[in-house]
């Protein structure tokens, strides 16, 4: 029985929302916000597609987990520690370590700059029910 956490991720999930974290819409959504229920019931749609049950709940955690491990190997690192390492290093520092700089330049009001798919997949999404 799953506990509240859930069971745990396989390598293929992982894989999974890693692919679909790394399309450039869902990062540009992504990309300051807080209030990211939306995009994280849009994550859980498309893993759904690939056969992978997952709420938006879990993939929010476990995509914040994944940034904070990525985070904490990064700077260690850059400190010149060797030691700390994670299985999904590469493929997250090809999302986060380029990124990095976009988001601080970007402003922060690119709200209408939304591509248009996103906001008929969030209509489609609500109007289901």
């Amino acid at each position: 029985v799953a506990n509240e956490g859930g069971k745990h991720w396989t390598v293929n999930e992982v894989r999974a929302l890693i692919r679909i974290w790394s399309d450039k819409n869902i990062q540009q959504q992504l990309e300051g916000t807080v209030r990211n229920k939306k995009i994280f019931e849009q994550v859980a749609a498309r893993l759904q597609k690939f056969g992978i049950d997952r709420d938006w709940k879990q993939c929010r955690t476990k995509y914040k987990n994944l940034k904070h491990e990525y985070k904490s190997v990064k700077s260690a690192q850059d400190s010149g520690s060797t030691s700390k390492s994670m299985k999904f290093f590469n493929e997250l520092d090809a999302i986060l370590g380029n990124c990095t700089m976009e988001q601080t330049s970007k402003s922060d009001n690119d709200e209408s700059e939304r591509p248009p798919e996103w906001t008929e997949a969030i209509s489609e999404k609500d109007s289901v029910g």
